[in-house]
């Protein structure tokens, strides 16, 4: 009967700890981390950019510049972590990607946002910029990642 309480005991907080691991890790990635996380992620994103034409190499790899963490946001029901990616701490101005991927690693989608280089401070980007979503979203999954882009407080 110990034998059974302890099992039991030991059973639960295993699956305690692993709860509390994954609710530790919610939100605490960065896109530039992603794709090293988890083979799925890979294949995913290796899914989305393999139809696209003229991507840079920092997006086909996810390898650019993580200026913030991967924040938990939902879209029609499913969750998601959404994050920002530049190719350099200095390029986010001129060029940045929003990348959200479904929490069950089956679905990613991306904007990625070009404003020309060297545009005045008293020009808004907004106005300037040119954009290209990736992973074929849909319109409410366009509407949730240019939500992200104007959480920076750069972007007016």
């Amino acid at each position: 009967m110990t034998c059974m309480t302890f099992k039991g005991m030991a059973m639960a907080l295993s699956l305690f700890g692993s709860t509390m691991a994954v609710a530790a890790n919610d939100g605490q990635a960065r896109v530039s981390g992603l794709l090293g996380s988890s083979t799925e992620y890979r294949d995913t994103w290796q899914s989305v950019v393999q139809s696209e034409e003229r991507l840079p190499d920092w997006i086909i790899n996810l390898s650019g510049h993580s200026p913030e963490q991967m924040t938990a946001v939902s879209e029609d029901g499913d969750n998601y972590l959404a994050g920002p990616l530049c190719e350099t701490a200095e390029s986010c101005k001129s060029g940045r990607l929003l990348v959200a991927v479904s929490l069950d690693k089956e679905d990613a989608y991306a904007l990625y946002v070009q404003v020309p280089a060297g545009l005045p401070t008293d020009k808004s980007p907004s106005r300037h910029a040119t954009f290209r979503f990736l992973g074929k979203p849909d319109e409410g999954m366009q509407q949730m990642l240019m939500e992200q882009l104007k959480k920076d407080p750069n972007w007016y």
